[in-house]
């Protein structure tokens, strides 16, 4: 396995596609990074030579991209920001409910967790 910003990204993936498994690099961004190298879409990431993987790493690396921990470090100050800010989507995610005007009554069970019985409710 090749490992790329501290993630080993899989060999037998074609080079978009496993670019995409590093954290803050989607779809489009992984084929800008091909595109801006010369790397053929098709290529697969173990069939690379050593010299273009070092070039993805670099590229990757440099400051036009945040990824991994920087993006994830970024992602937790914004909501905990949020919460100290006591604004209603600081409360929302303080109280692990939804954020974005979803209905709570049903469904919503992502964000709940398991549902939990109710002592004594008969019908």
């Amino acid at each position: 396995m090749a490992r790329i910003a501290g993630v080993n990204v899989p060999d037998k993936k074609r080079t978009p596609i496993a670019l995409m498994y590093i954290h803050g690099i989607g779809r489009t961004t992984a084929f800008a990074i091909c595109e801006k190298l010369g790397i053929d879409l098709q290529s697969r990431i173990g069939a690379l030579d050593e010299d273009t993987l070092n070039r993805i790493r670099a590229e990757v690396d440099s400051d036009a991209y945040t990824i991994e921990g920087d993006l994830r470090r970024q992602t937790s100050l914004n909501i905990k920001r949020l919460m100290d800010m006591r604004c209603y989507r600081g409360l929302r995610h303080r109280a692990g409910l939804p954020l974005r005007g979803q209905r709570t009554k049903t469904n919503a069970r992502t964000r709940k967790g398991p549902a939990k019985a109710i002592a004594g409710k008969k019908k």
